[in-house]
């Protein structure tokens, strides 16, 4: 047991509170902060640690078989709690969540059958930044709300729509010098922000999905011609002719 997968551990032991403080229905503060404030920063600070333990442990040499385990469990048990979590509080919609969801299981699936064949399966870049994009998206909706309330009701997920509700629009003319801006012009503009993003992760995530999945294809037809030409039979060289 060394630092980063301590801080590996850490992470996973802040999912179960973050679950807590993202669904309980109180408007008090919570050690002093509101209840939103707190979530979104107890989100964070696991997000750091994802990228702090990766860190220490090349720096420090550390890398070992535990971390490279729990490593991608405590991600997923973090992005997946806090995606269900927004769509307890009606704060993202249940397809969009599916998908990224089910996008983890699929890629997970895909790594267990390659190192079980013996063959890695690298991350891709645009992996990263599908989870770069999921951070910030999941940090501008919960700060968006209070007591897990979204700002702006709104039944249609198409940021098109989204954009014509009139909270949006007095938002946006606040903003732009047309009045004073209010706590609650605030929300709404963080709220359609992060419900834009969404948009970007569900097709990043797609996107990395199909990327996985062709670099496991190639992998597999590269490693089963080698070994359709381990197997075939070499004919035996006539005495005397030529080669």
């Amino acid at each position: 047991m060394n630092l980063p997968n301590s801080l590996t551990l850490l992470r996973i032991f802040i999912v179960p509170l973050l679950v807590v403080v993202l669904l309980t229905k109180f408007s008090e503060s919570w050690f002093g902060l509101p209840q939103h404030v707190l979530g979104v920063s107890l989100f964070l600070i696991a997000a750091f640690t994802d990228w702090l333990d990766g860190y220490l442990a090349r720096k420090r040499r550390q890398v070992s078989r535990l971390g490279i385990l729990l490593d991608p469990i405590a991600d997923k048990l973090l992005i997946s709690s806090a995606f269900i979590s927004l769509v307890e509080n009606r704060l993202a919609p249940a397809w969009a969540v599916v998908l990224i969801i089910g996008r983890e299981f699929a890629v997970s699936g895909l790594r267990s059958i390659a190192a079980a064949e013996g063959w890695a399966i690298a991350a891709s870049p645009m992996g990263k930044f599908k989870m770069v994009s999921q951070v910030v998206t999941i940090a501008l909706l919960i700060t968006s709300s209070v007591s897990g309330a979204p700002p702006v009701e709104t039944r249609a997920f198409p940021v098109i729509t989204f954009w014509t509700v009139p909270e949006m629009h007095v938002a946006i003319n606040h903003l732009l010098g047309d009045g004073a801006l209010t706590s609650l012009d605030v929300r709404v503009l963080l709220y359609g922000l992060g419900r834009g993003l969404l948009w970007i992760v569900v097709i990043s995530a797609c996107w990395s999905m199909y990327g996985y999945f062709h670099q496991f294809y190639a992998n597999a037809r590269e490693r089963l011609g080698i070994d359709k030409e381990k197997k075939q039979p070499t004919l035996p060289t006539a005495v005397g002719s030529k080669q």
